[in-house]
């Protein structure tokens, strides 16, 4: 009797402005899976936005939090998860993520990633507070970049490419697995 393959959700990681948000959408409508926006769900949960929680609870609380929520959208079934850009600083969310998803690192330029949040100015960023956000999100991308790295078993350029485009290509990467 032949068994169907297990089919793991897929998590998009990578530096804020690189459009996991607007590409887990797309890629959840390619697909005709559910999708789940961690940070959105914190704010819906909490009831206030990520600028707000990390001034009154402080990035150690929002990241538990954000651990707590990417189990919750795992064990629901939820097939495409867009993560918050630090998902990756915790060794214990970078082993979830690696044992339990089809990750996928969402590359983009401090420039290009700069340019796209400064166009968002609705969406307040709080790592970004009180400097060039190029500069800062060069200095988070060098930090980080190892980390998405360890944790990614794809990776997609999203600079100069729409959503649609992005998610076009993860879902031929998916194969016969999506």
């Amino acid at each position: 009797m032949d068994q169907k393959p297990v089919v793991r959700p897929v998590a998009l990681v990578g530096l804020m402005g690189a459009g996991k948000s607007e590409v887990a959408r797309a890629l959840g409508e390619t697909l005709g899976a559910s999708v789940a926006d961690l940070d959105a769900m914190i704010e819906a949960v909490e009831g206030a936005s990520v600028a707000e929680l990390f001034a009154s609870a402080g990035e150690a609380w929002f990241r538990r939090r954000e651990s707590e929520l990417l189990a919750q959208a795992v064990e629901s079934g939820v097939r495409v998860i867009a993560c918050g850009g630090g998902i990756v600083l915790d060794e214990a969310r970078r082993s979830q993520l690696r044992e339990r998803c089809d990750v996928v690192w969402l590359e983009v330029s401090p420039a290009e990633a700069a340019r796209r949040v400064g166009a968002e100015p609705q969406r307040s960023r709080p790592l970004l507070a009180g400097g060039e956000p190029a500069a800062k999100l060069a200095d988070l991308l060098a930090a980080r970049a190892p980390l998405y790295a360890e944790v990614a078993t794809h990776r997609v350029n999203t600079d100069g490419r729409t959503p649609a485009e992005v998610a076009g290509e993860i879902a031929r990467w998916l194969g016969p697995r999506a």
